[in-house]
């Protein structure tokens, strides 16, 4: 089972740093293979529940400077441009980057999760719609910490990720953590956050139909 506070305090050894590279780079290969048809199959996906989530959480008035981080092919990126948003996309797959940057015209970094170079408290919010899942559970306590520091004070995180009982590893050619709301709750907290909401998607189902679990959280 995952462990939130474990020793990730502690760089990992060269041995664990080299395995967790290659997991990370696999991951963005599998999404630079095949960034076209990922987005045409999430093209018209609706997260409009989780847009009004993350926006309706953001404190102040609008507009607001938001960090798209996993950002794919711009989709969401777009949508927040086009409400008059500040938004900044990140996203490890140069593939994915190009097509946001075509998509959306707003600055796009390409940076590794794991070797995030953020500004500090430059974002209002930080949107993480199924992309943070994709993080090494040794290596989540330290990002989770990089995305606070990025935040302003009482910035807001919305994170949506595939839930499951705290597995982890390679899933169909990508790194991926199936955390329990439990597991996941005690990660995001210890990192400083404080929850704001949680449910399940897709809306309107029963549990056992709703393999994602959207978070909101406040920055302490």
């Amino acid at each position: 089972m995952a462990n939130p506070k474990g020793d990730a305090s502690q760089p990992p050894r060269p041995a664990d740093a080299k395995r967790l590279r290659r997991a990370s780079a696999a991951t963005i290969d599998y999404y630079d293979r095949s960034a076209a048809d990922f987005r045409e199959r999430t093209k018209d996906h609706d997260v409009s529940q989780n847009y009004a989530a993350f926006l309706g959480a953001i404190e102040g008035e609008p507009p607001f400077s938001i960090l798209d981080l996993g950002c794919g092919p711009g989709r969401d990126l777009r949508y927040f441009r086009s409400l008059g948003h500040d938004a900044v996309g990140l996203d490890g797959s140069a593939a994915f980057v190009a097509m946001a940057r075509g998509q959306s015209g707003c600055e796009v970094l390409h940076q590794d999760f794991l070797a995030l170079d953020l500004p500090a408290r430059r974002f209002d919010g930080v949107f993480a719609n199924a992309s943070l899942f994709h993080v090494p559970s040794r290596e989540l306590p330290r990002v989770l910490r990089e995305i606070a520091a990025a935040l302003k004070p009482r910035g807001v995180l919305f994170a949506s990720n595939p839930r499951g009982s705290d597995e982890e590893g390679l899933n169909d050619g990508r790194y991926a953590c199936f955390y329990t709301l439990d597991t996941w709750r005690a990660f995001v907290t210890t990192a400083g956050f404080v929850e704001l909401q949680h449910y399940y998607r897709p809306p309107g189902l029963p549990r056992h139909q709703q393999p994602w679990l959207a978070t909101v959280w406040r920055n302490g």
